[in-house]
């Protein structure tokens, strides 16, 4: 592939190395403006939890299984629709 798109770049070793620069360059445009921003909702990357140390515990004295009904199995943990939370002040 590389090698059909060196061949079909005009002028001389010199526009190759131009042509080349600026296919890269338009492809990184691409990928940086139109697709990781599509995809960015879709990526549970900025979807922290931390966690205090202290177990949790529910209300009759068991220790807590889970947040999801059963059944649920197949839900996502996070929104995938908007997943920005507004960020929450620290408590000191």
């Amino acid at each position: 592939m590389y090698s059909f798109i060196w061949r079909k770049l005009p002028f001389g070793v010199i526009g190759k190395l131009v042509g080349s620069v600026l296919l890269v360059a338009a492809t990184v445009a691409l990928l940086w403006y139109v697709a990781f921003p599509w995809a960015e909702p879709l990526l549970p990357f900025d979807d922290v939890q931390v966690e205090s140390g202290v177990p949790a515990e529910s209300g009759d004295g068991g220790p807590v299984t889970g947040d999801t009904p059963a059944g649920d199995e197949h839900e996502l943990p996070y929104d995938t629709d908007q997943n920005n939370p507004a960020p929450s002040s620290p408590s000191r």
